[in-house]
């Protein structure tokens, strides 16, 4: 380590959730990358651990024991995938930082196309899932996903692309400044600008253990992405609201003309049942949309940490930054 000091620092970001099944053979992975770019980079590896239930934070710590690139926080609660994520990114030291999941369904030996593309004075460079091992529904509902988070967002959000990425330490500088309790990272980075560029890759099977992301999971970080990114549902609020007024004004004036010519015509109970119906179903869907952005301002203004350490790992506690 102490050869290559003028060597670039790269930090190889794993948030990890009960992987003490997968950890052994990443490692052996990393070690591999580690020796392969010895001439080009040092790496450091560090660990996020969101409160595992199984042996993930013992497997550290014999790991940080015998390799002091291992480096590793526990959380003192789950605290999910998302803020994992930045908390890992907050404390990176490396000039730039790739993040991969413990699952090795990300290749970690595509860093050395990152790296290259990295140094050619790209700030963010991200892979895109050209196949993916799961069945076909659970895939075109993932291409649905990703197809309206970048119809709505503000900003375009690069399709078929997960958190595998290689950012600059200006990008995590600037993301660090943000103010998000629930962060939405690959839209965050997204919108920064920066210069990015995508790296088409095939996703290999999970080498073991079981995927912490289901569907109800999915489409929560799907909504957190609309609402964070996006202005268009209080937009469509607004259109909504119009488009019902010009509805019941057409409808006023039709009711008019037909009653002075069919006074005869009785008095429409039921319609007038079912219109009042949609009107408070209607608003009250306006009235969540509303609750969905005033929850995120409180949260901004709360200004709860992103996540408590309850152990570290070749950390000092000056360098907690939580």
């Amino acid at each position: 380590m102490d050869s290559g000091r003028d060597l670039p620092l790269i930090s190889i970001s794993v948030p990890v959730l009960n992987e003490a099944d997968n950890l052994d053979a990443l490692y052996a992975r990393l070690a591999r990358l580690a020796e392969t770019m010895v001439n080009r980079c040092r790496l450091e590896f560090l660990f996020t651990d969101n409160h595992s239930t199984d042996s993930t934070w013992e497997k550290l710590a014999q790991l940080a024991n015998s390799d002091p690139r291992v480096r590793a926080i526990r959380f003192s609660k789950n605290v999910g995938f998302q803020r994992s994520i930045l908390a890992n990114y907050m404390h990176a030291r490396g000039d730039a930082v790739m993040q991969i999941d413990a699952d090795l369904q990300d290749p970690p030996e595509l860093l050395e196309k990152f790296f290259a593309l990295w140094k050619e004075g790209y700030h963010v460079v991200y892979g895109v899932r050209e196949k993916r091992p799961e069945g076909p529904l659970i895939n075109a509902f993932r291409k649905v996903g990703y197809w309206v988070m970048d119809k709505l967002s503000d900003h375009p959000i690069p399709r078929d692309a997960g958190d595998f990425r290689l950012v600059d330490r200006k990008v995590i500088d600037a993301l660090q400044r943000y103010k998000s309790s629930n962060p939405y990272l690959r839209g965050l980075i997204a919108g920064m600008g920066f210069r990015q560029i995508g790296v088409p890759y095939e996703r290999a099977a999970r080498v073991a253990g079981s995927s912490k992301f289901g569907v109800g999971q999915l489409i929560r970080l799907g909504l957190v992405g609309v609402f964070n990114h996006s202005v268009l549902p209080l937009r469509l609020a607004t259109y909504g609201g119009l488009f019902l007024l010009g509805l019941s004004a057409l409808g006023a004036i039709y009711y008019i003309f037909l009653r002075a010519f069919h006074p005869e015509l009785p008095r429409g109970l039921a319609s007038i049942h079912i219109l009042v119906l949609f009107g408070i179903g209607f608003q009250s869907l306006l009235l969540g949309i509303l609750g969905e952005y005033l929850l995120r301002i409180y949260l901004i203004l709360r200004a709860e940490p992103v996540a408590i350490a309850e152990d570290t790992l070749n950390l000092e506690p000056a360098d907690i930054k939580l």
